[in-house]
């Protein structure tokens, strides 16, 4: 039949199951925009308050779900504005595909009005993308940007497409969704019986798990692994919730941020099995003093990563998932009680300042209020790293936060798309006040769409990670890092026509958690924190993880 290149757009989308869009219209997606009118009844679409929010939102309801996250943009700062969003997806691996707008095709290369290279300038932050003139190439395109998007190491893919092309008409015959690319590796049983043989002679062995195991639906493989073997497990930032938190075989967060018994494990073991990980930096601090003790093994299903920030033993390519279930069959089940004491010396507890609400506090106690059963969502910056280290993350896909790219701005976007793909959980954003002004227009959002996300705002008048280190590294000389301008937040969310609490202690904040789980709408809690609350423990830049401080 013949369609406008619109109506195949949403044609296409439909083929590939989608039936939520965030976006932001204007002037080079009107036909888009159009062609939806006539589409209200299969798709719903958000508009944000920003095409940043968008594609934010894109990417929490992809990661909270699985599925590939779309947004829409419009042509030149539309598109442009989604570009922290696309690097966002790029850097933790997370399946989008971003629809823009463009001008004509007869105006390209001209400076037209609202024209821009957004593939030229989108390149190095995508899996791939198109720049479409023909609508008869529109079909195609976007097919195959959902199978890229998905296949191997997912990521964000674009489709720009030009206005004419949107107009035009041109021929569309449905097709069947197309299912992921092949991963082209054959599995390597030779090298996971070598692994195998690797584990069940090591004495002091250690996962080091990170977002790659929940991507490729491997948890509960991982979780065979390590019961079988009695291995303790460490988890990266993005890979939190892989395996369950309250397990006795989990140590937590690794690295700069890292506890301490994590940190330590890996430094005195003599193997780390890294599963779905790259080695970053703010995990593996000082190269060189990484796991000094230990041979490594690297098991991914990107070849750019193994060796490419830090030299492996031995590396295991393909599906992770389908490795760990093979290699688990050839691991000796075992009986570490030794190396697990051992593990028990490096524990530190908590110590309470009775004077001050501390955010552990906070966390535990909305963790016990929600039953652990919530998706978290966090901005970036001090309470994103009190959140990783002390809420007990049991599932994959319920802690959403920016970790590759470090995103300010990211988690209020990102629990919206969360919440519209899971209507039925509570979503608990995680705020710092430095990051929640960067995109709290998206408040706009949450209240037109009436999303119950409850947001704790931890406000301690300070861009707090940053002021963190003008303390420790740079004599506490304090530039630019307080907040003194007093914004009244609770006068702000009630202009969204949202509720609000500012509390003090850790009753007010109970009582005020209360009321908004009783009711089961969203409310903004205002958490006040001392400026001078840190967060420990640190590994100094450069430094090895083993020489993290614990306070100042």
């Amino acid at each position: 039949m013949k369609l406008s290149g619109a109506h195949i757009v949403l044609e296409c989308l439909k083929e590939q199951g989608v039936d939520t869009i965030f976006g932001y219209p204007g002037g080079a997606v009107i036909p888009l925009y159009d062609a939806l009118y006539d589409n209200k009844d299969h798709f719903l679409h958000v508009r944000t308050s920003h095409e940043q929010g968008a594609a934010h939102a894109a990417d929490g309801y992809a990661r909270s779900s699985g599925k590939v996250g779309v947004c829409i943009a419009t042509s030149g700062p539309g598109a442009t504005n989604t570009v922290t969003g696309i690097a966002t997806a790029y850097m933790d691996s997370i399946p989008l595909v971003v629809i823009t707008g463009q001008v004509a095709s007869g105006l390209l290369g001209k400076d037209s009005f609202q024209e821009v290279d957004i593939t030229g300038i989108t390149l190095p932050i995508t899996k791939h993308s198109y720049c479409i003139k023909d609508v008869n190439k529109i079909a195609g395109a976007v097919r195959e940007a959902f199978v890229i998007a998905a296949s191997g190491r997912p990521g964000p893919v674009l489709v720009d497409i030009t206005k004419d092309a949107l107009m035009a008409k041109g021929y569309y015959e449905k097709q069947e969704k197309l299912g992921k690319q092949p991963v082209g590796e054959l599995l390597d049983t030779k090298s996971c019986i070598e692994a195998a043989k690797l584990i069940n002679s090591a004495q002091r062995p250690v996962i080091y798990a990170g977002g790659g195991v929940s991507y490729s639906n491997a948890v509960s493989q991982l979780y065979q692994l390590a019961v079988k073997g009695d291995i303790p497990v460490v988890n990266t930032l993005m890979g939190l919730g892989n395996f369950p938190r309250t397990n006795s075989l989990s140590l937590g967060l690794v690295g700069m941020h890292g506890l301490p018994e994590s940190n330590m494990a890996v430094t005195n073991s003599d193997l780390v099995i890294a599963v779905g990980t790259r080695f970053s930096d703010r995990v593996i601090g000082a190269v060189n003093a990484f796991a000094p003790k230990a041979k490594l093994m690297h098991i991914d299903i990107d070849r750019g990563e193994i060796g490419k920030n830090k030299a492996v033993e031995m590396a295991i390519l393909g599906d992770v998932g389908e490795i760990l279930f093979y290699l688990t069959d050839h691991v000796i089940k075992k009986d570490r009680k030794d190396w697990h004491r051992e593990i028990d010396c490096w524990r530190h507890p908590f110590q309470s300042d009775d004077q001050k609400m501390h955010p552990k506090e906070i966390l535990d106690c909305a963790w016990e209020k929600l039953k652990g059963n919530a998706i978290v969502t966090t901005e970036v910056g001090q309470h994103q790293m009190w959140t990783a280290q002390h809420w007990k993350f049991e599932t994959p896909r319920t802690f959403i936060t920016s970790g590759g790219l470090g995103t300010m701005g990211f988690g209020l976007g990102a629990a919206i798309g969360a919440q519209i793909a899971n209507p039925d959980r509570r979503i608990l954003h995680i705020a710092g006040d430095g990051s929640f002004r960067m995109n709290c227009n998206e408040l706009a959002t949450v209240a037109t769409y009436k999303l119950p996300i409850i947001t704790l705002l931890f406000n301690n008048q300070s861009l707090g990670m940053v002021r963190q280190w003008q303390h420790l590294f740079h004599s506490s000389r304090y530039s630019e890092t307080d907040i003194q301008d007093d914004v009244d937040y609770m006068k702000l969310v009630e202009a969204y026509g949202l509720r609000g609490r500012k509390v003090d202690n850790i009753k007010e904040f109970e009582s005020a958690l209360e009321e908004a789980l009783e009711d089961g709408k969203g409310m903004i809690i205002e958490c006040m924190l001392h400026q001078d609350e840190n967060v420990y423990p640190i590994v100094p830049p450069g430094q090895p993880i083993h020489q993290y401080i614990m306070e100042s």
